[in-house]
């Protein structure tokens, strides 16, 4: 050691695709973002196409859905089917694999309804709070 300065190799955050936690960390990435979450409680009723599904999901664009409904379908969650037909319908439905996150999602959801006032209060608590001491972190500045 020279100066304080360590010649052992610094821990590293896991990035290798083999590495059990990365894997879990890109699953969680990809199942627990919020349209995610919302394409498989709706897909929870049953097959939806597209427009259906993009009216029922309240705030998500287009462009949004497509990614979303792609991404699903590469995690093996969603099943897309095309049918052959003018004009072309796509119908899309969870898979084995996507409804055994139903019991998880469902409680989530669920959760979030009956805590959605304490969250609230608590936000509005924390934005006086903050609010509040802004002139006085300025000063100091």
């Amino acid at each position: 050691m020279k100066d304080g300065i360590s010649k052992s190799p610094r821990p590293t955050r896991h990035t290798d695709r083999t590495d059990p936690t990365c894997e879990v960390r890109n699953i969680l990435d990809r199942i627990a973002d919020k349209w995610s979450l919302l394409v498989i409680c709706v897909l929870a009723d049953g097959v939806r196409r597209f427009g259906e599904l993009r009216r029922e999901i309240d705030g998500i664009s287009q462009r949004m859905l497509t990614l979303t409904l792609r991404q699903l379908e590469r995690e093996g969650l969603v099943t897309r089917t095309v049918f052959p037909v003018v004009p072309p319908r796509v119908d899309y439905e969870l898979t084995s694999l996507g409804a055994t996150l139903l019991d998880t999602i469902q409680a989530l959801v669920a959760w979030a309804g009956e805590h959605g006032k304490e969250i609230a209060d608590a936000r509005a608590v924390y934005d006086a709070r903050a609010a509040a001491n802004e002139p006085a972190a300025r000063a100091v500045s």
